[in-house]
Formats: C-alpha cells, sequence, structure tokens
C-alpha cells in the first residue's frame, strides 16, 4: 500500500518556510506522494496548485506530486499541457495529473463554463492536452488520474486514465466502484482513494483487500499544527507495516 498526504496547500502550510518543512517531513517519513486541490476561487488560505507543486518540486528530491483534482473545465488546455510537462520535467518526471469535472458551479460560472458543459469540456480539453504531449518531439507525459464517482467519471477514467481517483468514500462505497474499474482496467491502472475515516492499519488492510493502491491522508485541521502530527503519526504506526 502507497499513502500520500493532501493538504500542503493550504491554511497554515501556504507560509513557504512551513511548506518547506512539512514537505521534507513527509519525504523523510516515507510518504509516497503529496497531494495538492484545485480551487481557484477560495476565501481561505489556499496556494494556486500548479504553483504549489513547482515550488514542491524545488524542495523535495523523490516523493511523486499530484494533484486531486484539476478542474479541467476551467483551465486552457493549451497551456495547461505545457505547465504540466514543465513540472514534470523539474521535478523529474515525479507528476501525477489528476482531474475531474468540477461542482462548485459559482467557480466554474466564473470561468464561463455552466454545470451542464463541464462535463463535455473536460473531455474536449483531455483530447487536447493528450494530443499536445503525442505530438511533442520527445513524447512522453505525466499518469493521469481521472476523479469522480459518477457513471460518466468512471467510464472516463476507465476510457483514458492510468489511475482513478475516490474521495471521502469508505470501504464499502469504494468497493463496487473498484471492482468495476477492475473489470475493465485490470493491468497497469493505479487506484488512489481519500478515505472518509482517519487512517489506521486495520483501515488501511480493508482498503487494500478490495484493490486500492495508494490511500490519502488528510489532516483533521489545515489550520493549525494537525498535519505535523499526521506525518509522525503515520511515519510511527502506518508507512512500513504494511
Amino acid at each position: 500500500m502507497k499513502f500520500g498526504l493532501y493538504g500542503l496547500h493550504r491554511g497554515s502550510s501556504v507560509d513557504r518556510d512551513v511548506l518547506r518543512r512539512r514537505a521534507i517531513a513527509a519525504e523523510e517519513a516515507g510518504f509516497e506522494s503529496l497531494w495538492v486541490g484545485d480551487h481557484i476561487v477560495d476565501p481561505n488560505p489556499r496556494l494556486e496548485a500548479l504553483v504549489a507543486l513547482t515550488y514542491l518540486a524545488a524542495v523535495t528530491d523523490r516523493v511523486r506530486l499530484a494533484v486531486g483534482v484539476l478542474v479541467l473545465p476551467q483551465r486552457q488546455p493549451v497551456l495547461l499541457a505545457k505547465q504540466l510537462a514543465s513540472i514534470d520535467e523539474l521535478s523529474r518526471c515525479r507528476l501525477i495529473v489528476g482531474i475531474g469535472v468540477g461542482y462548485v458551479e459559482s467557480e466554474l460560472n466564473a470561468f464561463g463554463v455552466t454545470l451542464a458543459q463541464r462535463a463535455t469540456r473536460t473531455d474536449e480539453h483531455l483530447d487536447v492536452m493528450l494530443a499536445r504531449w503525442n505530438e511533442s518531439t520527445n513524447p512522453s507525459r505525466p499518469p493521469i488520474v481521472a476523479g469522480g464517482h459518477s457513471d460518466a467519471a468512471l467510464a472516463r477514467a476507465a476510457r483514458v486514465g492510468d489511475g482513478w481517483f475516490g474521495w471521502d468514500l469508505d470501504v464499502d462505497e469504494a468497493g463496487g466502484m473498484v471492482e468495476r474499474l477492475r473489470r475493465q482496467r485490470p493491468e497497469g491502472f493505479e487506484i488512489t482513494v481519500k478515505p472518509k475515516a482517519p487512517v489506521d492499519p486495520d483501515l488501511a488492510r480493508a482498503f487494500e483487500q478490495i484493490g486500492v493502491d495508494r490511500l490519502i491522508l488528510h489532516p483533521q485541521d489545515v489550520h493549525d499544527n494537525s498535519i505535523d502530527d499526521l506525518i509522525t503519526d503515520a511515519a510511527e504506526n502506518l508507512i512500513g507495516e504494511l
């Protein structure tokens, strides 16, 4: 089982020195990946996802860097493809790109996208990005992890993704989705889940038994020192135990 850490782009971590310290601590603790989210319109302290990933690429050496998930319909796909390829190059191929359709109507509307348009635009933008990467003189791209729980989201993940990202699920909720995806993509497809409950070894084993490859750990509060405690606890009681 792999373990990722979510939340270094928010709250008290937006201070560059705190962000650097926590990123290095998570890497040394054995986390396999660091995950940031993507909401442009947010009244709370939050770093923009791609900027945060670029900084994390500079201050870490081994840990994978991921966005879970980019709200794809509110991004310009040609520019985004170049930005992501640049981060992947600077991080020495450590990037994981999670993509989704988004759900905050006011945020989508601010970028000229309606809820009705978001899925179609997501698929169109993804096609553009893949075409740009394939046209490169050195064709390569970061792995794509498609997020979402709807039938359409699962179909998108199975069709074009290298993996799937499930958010805030318990074992039973994740089980049916994982089974569907494994039937369609039995090999070479990585499943990531952020559980509802705090993760302990027993819960991690339960997710492992249903076919989950990576669990995302999320602090109780991003505005205090909860994330420091989470890193320490994971290093002592979880990572390396499974």
